[in-house]
């Protein structure tokens, strides 16, 4: 099966079969790591959705999930830093094995606030796991204990990424083209 790409898709850096093929992967060394216990998948709106459904599919142990957002985007491209509570979680995770799971780790700065939070909430541990990282656009050391893909520090939407709330719906990662994003 190809992937259908849009025109405003410059090339697809990451296929749906790529995608698929990670998330059992990750899913298998989850299962690993964390036999015999619960843990709670804690997905980061709204760019963690389809990755976090696709892997608690694939995760064998038992689960939960919450749903948390946060903003440091605004409508711009690029992370601001300044980290806003959009929705918070709706139960404690004290004494829980966390897994935050996330579309992109770029600057790592709304990440590395979101771990201190959760951290502070007593959680009986907290991992991250991501389906891609920017390691050229960090700014700060995360601990990403599973990660999909290191990709480019561009632009990417597709799987749960999006372009003023576009393109989520894309099977695949791919790098949208500049014209559609450039500021007149």
């Amino acid at each position: 099966m190809t992937d259908r790409v849009p025109p405003e898709i410059e090339k697809v850096l990451v296929s749906s079969q790529e995608i698929a093929d990670k998330v059992a992967e990750m899913a298998a060394a989850i299962d690993a790591d964390y036999a015999g216990r619960e843990v709670l998948l804690v997905g980061v709106l709204k760019g963690a959705v389809m990755i976090m459904a696709d892997l608690a599919r694939a995760l064998t142990i038992p689960v939960s999930m919450e749903f948390m957002a946060v903003s440091s985007y605004g409508s711009s491209t690029s992370s601001s830093g300044v980290v806003r509570i959009l929705k918070d979680l709706d139960r404690e995770v004290a004494h829980k094995h966390v897994l935050v799971v996330e579309d992109v780790i770029d600057s790592g700065l709304t990440r590395s606030w979101l771990l201190r939070n959760m951290k502070s909430r007593g959680p009986a541990s907290v991992e991250v796991c991501a389906l891609l990282r920017k390691p050229e656009a960090a700014k700060v050391e995360l601990p990403v204990k599973y990660v999909g893909f290191d990709i480019p520090s561009e632009f990417v939407v597709g799987y749960g990424l999006d372009y003023a709330e576009r393109y989520r719906e894309l099977p695949f990662v791919g790098l949208l083209k500049p014209e559609v994003y450039a500021t007149s």
